[in-house]
């Protein structure tokens, strides 16, 4: 199947799916099981963490949702491995810094933390970075390398890992 309107049909699907199981999951669902989404008193007296941790929550589902529709439409496939991207995407957010959908499910994770006053949402956000970290080092920078060579190690040469650059990076295909 080339990149025809079908694939694209089934990118856009597949990524939809995607988003509602793997993020909806880690920075959703956990995060209720954890919190039960319940205020604790301590945050009543700081109202500007709320204000902070709903920016968060909202950049972040903002980020993801963009995020895995470049995916779908440029890159014609899913963030899941099962349907890779064809082409390579650094277009957007991704001129900024490399894992833009994992540093969205952070900043959901942590902006409920805040919100919620909730300590251990925060320390739910550091492991599951570090859990993203030691993934991306182990499969996916070298999935990455092997399936688009020189172009994701020039990417990979300007744009930072997890802390996005101030200025766009204008080296990339799909821009």
């Amino acid at each position: 199947m080339r990149d025809g309107p079908a694939r694209r049909t089934l990118a856009a699907l597949g990524s939809v799916v995607f988003l509602v199981i793997a993020p909806g999951t880690v920075a959703g669902l956990v995060p209720w099981w954890i919190s039960r989404w319940r205020v604790h008193a301590s945050l009543v007296h700081f109202p500007l963490l709320r204000v902070i941790g709903s920016l968060l929550i909202i950049a972040g589902v903002i980020v993801l949702v963009d995020s895995f529709a470049r995916f779908a439409f440029q890159g014609v496939g899913t963030p899941a491995p099962v349907f890779p991207p064809r082409h390579f995407v650094a277009s957007g957010l991704y001129r900024y810094v490399r894992n833009p959908m994992y540093v969205a499910t952070v900043s959901a994770i942590v902006g409920q933390g805040v919100f919620f006053g909730d300590p251990r949402l925060l320390a739910y956000g550091a492991l599951t970075w570090f859990i993203f970290h030691v993934f991306v080092l182990a499969y996916e920078e070298p999935k990455l390398r092997a399936t688009f060579g020189t172009e994701y190690n020039s990417y990979r040469a300007h744009v930072p890992r997890w802390l996005p650059r101030l200025r766009p990076w204008r080296g990339g295909t799909g821009q």
